[in-house]
């Protein structure tokens, strides 16, 4: 097994000088020495094959010791150093001051056809920055990140990818709700891999300390490699920079409307500079459709980060990140003036998903009203986001009226609470939305190939990965792979996986994994 390795991060930014391993405040460093904790009896329950290819691996290296030991901690890449990144972050509003990671490891970079691969072991042990924790992860949490990442890839939503799932033989303690009531679980560990995992809060640790030469090194240093296109050096470069990644964040979070994600905790040290869903802890798909929904417990009074406020969310963080670079530009207008035009870049960029979604490709002034007056009836009774895209591109412009509702009575999670009032209102939206259609020049056909090419059929809802949790833990993997081949092509109809196209079974709803969720790894 070999792997084309080409290292920059710790080659070209400063490491922090000490080496022993212990919770420390460090200052004047991206980084730290860090080597993973050896596991006592590493298995390997999952590989992305995709992922074994673009980083330049085979079927046979899959096999291979090396592989197991590599991946799972047990082993460090010869000629490597691994480390764990310093940076600080806003949570839930609150500057934490530094952070860092505290339970993820990066192995080494990779570059593979021109594509650069950061390799990062989640779950493999204390680092500098663990503080009180034991920067180990469980079998659960290590699930439902191996399966998310890809299935969002697939969904075409940027965002890191992982490698492989496997478990260490080590049994880990859990308080799981944060009630008094810890438990041990299996413990387990996934390689995630990105471009890079810099963070917003990479940069703010060294702007709350003044530390405007390291502030500088690393914003140099990420334009350099991830940039490139980008003036070198000086304010316009640096302004030029804020302004991308804003576009890139933006971008990723309409993505996260389009599909119905929740990423469940966006403080600032989640979100990544270049613009990809990163860290997915206390995530969900909207079921019935709450612009109010968050699956985080710890989240659960305020909604702060619910799946309607994620765009305002962005921008706020955004804020944070502007004021970071502030000391490299000498003052704060030009920044803001970029702040001030995201709200009209959203709203541009979100009605144009939404037109997608519709199957609208025109451009039309009542659009507006159409798409608002939708997501206010969505909301009036509990109706699946995910099945009524799907199926609202069913509708044939010849079909007669009565026909129209029948097609999306399936999204709708309580028959008792539609009313006659409520299908009424249906009725109303629906007679304005074909009306709408016909002035479109597509057929019934076109507007449902282009209608299904962005409404998925299949989401990782959150009571199929405490299925196959459940399963795990119980020795059995096989629904991580069913869910894994079935979520690499979910715009596919895939009539043989079609029981996973419906509803959240009401067991589920309040179900503790199927629900609500905490940030416990």
């Amino acid at each position: 097994m070999k792997l084309k390795i080409d290292e920059t991060f710790n080659r070209e930014l400063p490491k922090d000088p000490i080496k022993d391993n212990y919770p420390r405040q460090v200052v004047e460093s991206c980084y730290s020495v860090a080597t993973p904790r050896i596991p006592t009896e590493p298995q390997i329950i999952h590989v992305s094959d995709e992922m074994m290819q673009a980083i330049g691996l085979t079927e046979h290296d899959k096999s291979s010791k090396k592989f197991l030991d590599i991946f799972s901690g047990k082993k460090v890449i010869e000629g490597t150093e691994p480390y764990a990144m310093c940076y600080g972050g806003h949570q839930f509003g609150h500057w934490a001051g530094q952070l860092g990671d505290g339970r993820a490891i990066n192995l080494t970079e990779l570059l593979v056809e021109g594509n650069r691969w950061a390799l990062q072991l989640k779950g493999a042990g204390v680092t500098p920055y663990s503080r009180t924790a034991d920067g180990l992860a469980v079998l659960r949490s290590s699930v439902r990140e191996h399966l998310c990442s890809e299935a969002m890839y697939h969904l075409g939503v940027p965002t890191t990818r992982s490698l492989s799932l496997m478990l260490t033989g080590d049994q880990v303690l859990r308080d799981m709700m944060y009630d008094g009531n810890p438990k041990y679980e299996k413990g387990a560990v996934v390689c995630r891999l990105a471009p890079s995992f810099i963070r917003f809060g990479n940069f703010q640790i060294f702007a709350s300390r003044r530390d405007e030469k390291n502030l500088k090194i690393l914003t140099d240093y990420t334009i350099r490699h991830f940039f490139p296109h980008i003036e070198k050096g000086g304010e316009k470069g640096y302004i030029q920079f804020f302004e991308e990644v804003l576009d890139r964040t933006l971008d990723m979070v309409i993505h996260w409307q389009r599909v119905g994600f929740v990423h469940g905790v966006m403080n600032t040290d989640n979100l990544s500079i270049l613009g990809s869903t990163i860290d997915y802890g206390p995530y969900g798909w909207l079921e019935g459709y709450d612009h109010q929904w968050t699956p985080n417990t710890t989240d659960r009074q305020h909604h702060r980060y619910g799946y309607g406020k994620q765009p305002d969310i962005a921008l706020w963080n955004l804020a944070q990140l502007g004021s970071a670079l502030v000391p490299l530009i000498g003052e704060a207008q030009p920044l803001q003036e970029i702040l001030n035009g995201y709200k009209d870049k959203y709203q541009s960029n979100y009605l144009s998903m939404m037109r997608s979604k519709l199957g609208l490709s025109q451009t039309l002034a009542v659009d507006l009203a159409l798409v608002e007056e939708l997501e206010d009836i969505l909301q009036v009774t509990e109706t699946d986001m995910t099945i009524f895209f799907r199926n609202l591109a069913n509708i044939q412009l010849e079909s007669t009226h009565t026909n129209f509702f029948p097609l999306i009575n399936d999204a709708f999670y309580k028959s008792e609470e539609l009313t006659e009032v409520i299908k009424k209102l249906w009725n109303d939206w629906l007679t304005k939305y074909t009306e709408r259609l016909r002035i479109e020049n597509s057929t019934d056909r076109e507007r449902k190939e282009s209608m299904d090419a962005v409404n998925p059929k299949y989401v990782l809802r959150n009571y199929m990965a405490q299925l196959a949790i459940d399963k795990a833990d119980n020795g059995d993997y096989s629904l991580i792979g069913t869910f894994y081949q079935m979520l690499k092509s979910p715009y596919s109809e895939q009539p043989e996986y079609q029981e996973w196209f419906a509803k959240r079974p009401e067991w589920a709803r309040h179900k503790v994994g199927c629900s609500m969720l905490s940030c416990s790894s």
